[in-house]
């Protein structure tokens, strides 16, 4: 993405009371017997892949802080966490009646994309199933992923790949899928999947899409590759935390398509967590946790029963995995819960 070094110094607009956030304190210090959150910020400067942290509590921004020389007001590549906001586009686009549903089948739509000597599979395969990685088609993620980027044709590539189980079977997360959601979109609209999202969701105050890496034929890399700022992230967060209403009350995302997105539908195979439509679903600190998770720690959680929303960026370059640098957000994450009251006995 050649804009991103740049705009990773450019601002955009705060989320309301921004100004008001907390900065915490220098690293290294001792843990008091009740840690305010600036100081749980601070000590963070421990986690060397960490960018920027932004947390809001009932709409309002608690804190928040950049490190080494990065703000939160800055675009960052959010990676695999835009594949929440393609889900949202998905949803939206439902609503509108441009698209019939989840069971809607996908080859039709992408016909013109399809393998000369099809799989028979291939027409059982349904929007839903690319949504929740369980289209049964080869992985274009992890080792697979420079292969696929490095074809002619992204959306005839991912539809090419072998069928590794049944559809509707187990998890394969694969960016191919939401890249193929990315190219439906683009053909039953007439529009770019960028023009759509900074129409559909761009009166959302706070969020903003700096830029968005395009394959081959132009279509917007659906679920990779994005840059947006982490109090962009921040207010996509608190969108669906808010049942998909803006700060004035006007439906941005249909309130069910949010409940389907967190339903439980398959668990990652790499981390056992749950997986829905486009979000994982694991309990963190007593309370249920949605969040979004991108390459290097890029992090948005939502945490529905307590009106909390925290968005991460990380160093882009590295794994979170099998780093650790994943399992220490979800650390930090119990940290903040702990210290904003939001650590609980559980959702029932």
């Amino acid at each position: 993405m050649k804009t991103l070094l740049i705009l990773a110094w450019l601002a955009v607009a705060p989320l309301p009371g921004a100004a008001n956030a907390e900065v915490g304190f220098p690293s290294g210090t001792e843990r008091p017997a009740e840690a305010t959150v600036p100081e749980i910020l601070g000590r963070a400067e421990a986690l060397a892949p960490l960018r920027a942290v932004v947390i809001l509590k009932g709409g309002e921004v608690v804190a928040e802080r950049g490190y080494r020389g990065r703000s939160p007001a800055a675009p960052t590549n959010i990676k695999s966490a835009s594949k929440s906001i393609v889900s949202a586009l998905v949803g939206i686009a439902i609503d509108k009646g441009i698209l019939e549903g989840v069971d809607q089948k996908i080859a039709p739509l992408l016909a013109g994309d399809l393998p000369a000597d099809p799989d028979p599979r291939l027409s059982d395969v349904t929007i839903g199933h690319l949504l929740s990685m369980q289209a049964g088609l080869g992985r274009t993620s992890g080792a697979n992923y420079g292969r696929w980027i490095a074809s002619p044709n992204w959306v005839r590539a991912a539809l090419a790949e072998p069928f590794v189980d049944e559809p509707g079977g187990a998890m394969l997360y694969s960016t191919g899928s939401t890249h193929l959601l990315s190219a439906i979109l683009t053909r039953v609209a007439g529009r770019s999947t960028l023009a759509l999202a900074r129409d559909w969701l761009g009166d959302v105050p706070g969020f903003s899409i700096a830029d968005w890496e395009r394959d081959p034929q132009g279509i917007y890399l659906g679920g990779n590759q994005m840059a947006m700022s982490t109090r962009s992230l921040a207010a996509f967060g608190e969108l669906y935390r808010n049942g998909g209403r803006a700060p004035d009350g006007r439906q941005i995302v249909p309130p069910e398509w949010i409940d389907r997105s967190f339903e439980l539908r398959t668990h990652s195979r790499f981390t056992g967590d749950g997986y829905g439509y486009g979000w994982f679903l694991r309990e963190i600190a007593g309370h249920d946790v949605r969040y979004a998770w991108g390459y290097g720690g890029q992090m948005l959680y939502i945490v529905p029963a307590v009106g909390l929303t925290v968005a991460i960026t990380s160093d882009e370059t590295a794994p979170a995995g099998r780093t650790g640098h994943r399992d220490d957000l979800h650390a930090l994450l119990a940290e903040i819960m702990a210290t904003t009251g939001a650590a609980g006995a559980g959702d029932g």
